[in-house]
């Protein structure tokens, strides 16, 4: 008997309980009301609820004295073994060996859809992360973004959302000249310009783009200047391209900020255009000192926003403005963005301007600010010179030990990371202490065949083990753990319930014997304490998969 199934027996119990003492008092209940915990203390059995003290003053009577009823009541539901009231009205409930046990087949089951649910279903999301300019390699200050954005999306994608990753290229204003006039500078022998890159990749850039085009340097400086931009711009998004796939990081969609500027083949307005059209549609456009503005003060905005200068100039807010709609008219109901620490000033910005669009700030938009990451002892990087590059990171350190690292905590809290911990195989690295968990339950299959020990008998009433109720107990999480997670974007919680249930699998392994020893005999309890075994692997491989993380088979 699983979390969901518990829930709807106590729907079942307590309803008429409630109806009984006062008519109308369960209306509108679901299962979903009622919220199970796994106690601390395992004495006080696999599951709490605080149902009756929820409740109590609705149908008109004490807490514990409603508990007592529904204990009585639940405690002839199939699967259950006892049922005790504890305190003003906690209800605790144990399962018997057989209900709680049964879990172990279903989960193998299951195999890599367990723990998928559909408490995002009917959310169509796009998810825009990382999002760095097309100008210089990808470096430690995307590397957050990548490791929680990717994960989130797996989260919610688990969760049953229809969902979008996104990759918002930065591809056009004088950033983009200044790149192409570095690269021909470089290609030229020349000083890098004053405003231009400096760095060994500019170098780089420079000597593949004369290898794609040895003409270039005798070509018009016009022409040499437009070709070094275009190729060097091609080259450096292959190249974070590359970087981002060796990170195990996916993009659905790489947007081009050009397209938002460009005009249609049939001449007619652009995004941009056309987002100050519409803006103006719905009554958030004025007009001030010959400049266009968007009165985002109405949604929470600490100022107004000029959407085009009294030159005729757009501003980044335009662009802002035009790539929002043009989200929602790719289908996109929510729109979640994850920024970068340095651009907590978006977050009013970008709400505001869903307001203007005529959608719900609350609900239709998150913005979701990442802060900064550091690596004791971290080298800058010898191409760029001012920068920690992602791909040295990961060669440094490993994609899996660094992607986890980065999920394990919340996006908001600063973060430091110790390469030494990282990069020893103990389980001080909790990213090794997980896949060592992983590791051990192949191996434990492993020997398992060697000794003759199969799957083809399961006797669930025979995981009794106090080690296998505490197993089976986090096991059965695994989906509202998922659930919760991709709720509240945060691929942390699932990383802490990984290292939980890695350490809850070696105390089980150092106490109950899958194989036999010497001659024993081959026993039921053996091949069902294997399938225990192989569903505790699948779960922490299927853990594992949600943050990016590979789940080695031996270590």
């Amino acid at each position: 008997m699983n979390p969901d199934a518990l829930a709807e027996a106590l729907l079942s119990v307590v309803a008429p309980l409630a109806e009984a003492r006062r008519p109308g008092s369960s209306e509108g209940l679901t299962a979903a009301d009622f919220v199970l915990e796994r106690p601390k203390n395992r004495d006080h059995g696999d599951w709490a609820s605080n149902a009756a003290m929820k409740l109590a003053k609705k149908v008109g009577t004490n807490p514990r004295e409603f508990a007592t009823e529904i204990a009585d009541a639940l405690a002839e539901t199939p699967g259950v073994a006892s049922v005790e009231v504890a305190g003003p009205g906690f209800i605790n409930i144990r399962l018997d060996a057989a209900a709680a046990g049964a879990l172990a087949r279903q989960i193998v089951e299951l195999g890599s859809a367990f723990g998928r649910n559909d408490s995002q279903t009917g959310n169509s999301i796009n998810l825009e992360f990382v999002s760095a300019n097309p100008t210089g390699p990808m470096h430690i200050g995307h590397t957050r973004w990548a490791a929680l954005g990717d994960a989130i999306a797996r989260l919610l994608l688990a969760s049953g959302a229809e969902l979008v990753r996104e990759f918002y290229i930065n591809d056009a204003g004088a950033q983009m000249q200044r790149f192409g006039r570095s690269v021909l500078a470089s290609a030229k022998g020349e000083p890098t310009p004053e405003d231009g890159y400096p760095g060994a990749y500019i170098d780089e850039l420079a000597q593949r783009v004369l290898a794609a085009r040895p003409d270039l340097l005798t070509l018009p400086q016009d022409e040499q200047e437009q070709i070094a931009l275009d190729l060097g711009y091609e080259l450096q998004m292959a190249d974070l391209k590359d970087s981002l796939e060796k990170f195990n990081v996916h993009f659905d969609v790489f947007f081009s900020e050009r397209l938002l500027h460009t005009t249609p083949a049939d001449g007619g307005p652009s995004l941009v255009d056309q987002a100050v059209d519409r803006l103006r549609a719905q009554g958030h456009v004025f007009d001030q000192d010959d400049a266009v503005w968007v009165r985002t003060t109405d949604f929470g905005d600490d100022k107004d926003r000029v959407i085009r200068r009294s030159n005729g100039e757009y501003t980044y807010f335009a662009a802002d403005a035009a790539y929002y709609l043009n989200k929602g008219d790719r289908g996109f109901a929510h729109k979640i963005y994850l920024l970068g620490a340095d651009h907590h000033g978006y977050v009013h910005r970008l709400k505001a301007l869903a307001g203007a669009a005529g959608d719900d700030p609350e609900k239709d938009i998150e913005v979701l600010i990442g802060q900064l990451v550091s690596i004791n002892g971290a080298r800058l990087s010898k191409r760029a010179g001012n920068i920690i590059e992602l791909d040295d990171l990961r060669d440094w350190l490993g994609t899996d030990a660094l992607r986890y690292s980065l999920a394990r905590y919340p996006a908001d809290s600063p973060l430091t990371l110790d390469p030494e911990i990282l990069q020893k195989r103990t389980n001080d690295n909790p990213v090794f202490y997980v896949q060592y968990a992983h590791a051990r339950t192949h191996n434990v299959a492993r020997n398992a065949a060697d000794s003759g020990v199969t799957r083809d008998a399961f006797a669930p009433e025979l995981l009794d083990h106090e080690t296998e109720s505490a197993l089976l107990g986090a096991l059965q999480e695994f989906p509202r753990i998922v659930a919760f997670a991709a709720e509240l974007r945060e691929p942390h919680r699932v990383a802490r319930y990984l290292e939980e249930l890695a350490s809850l699998y070696h105390r089980w392994y150092d106490t109950c014997r899958v194989t036999p020893l010497g001659d024993e005999e081959v026993t039921d309890t053996h091949r069902t304490r294997l399938w225990l075994n192989d569903a505790t692997g699948q779960v922490l491989r299927n853990g594992l998969d949600l943050l990016g993380v590979s789940a080695p088979e031996r270590m």
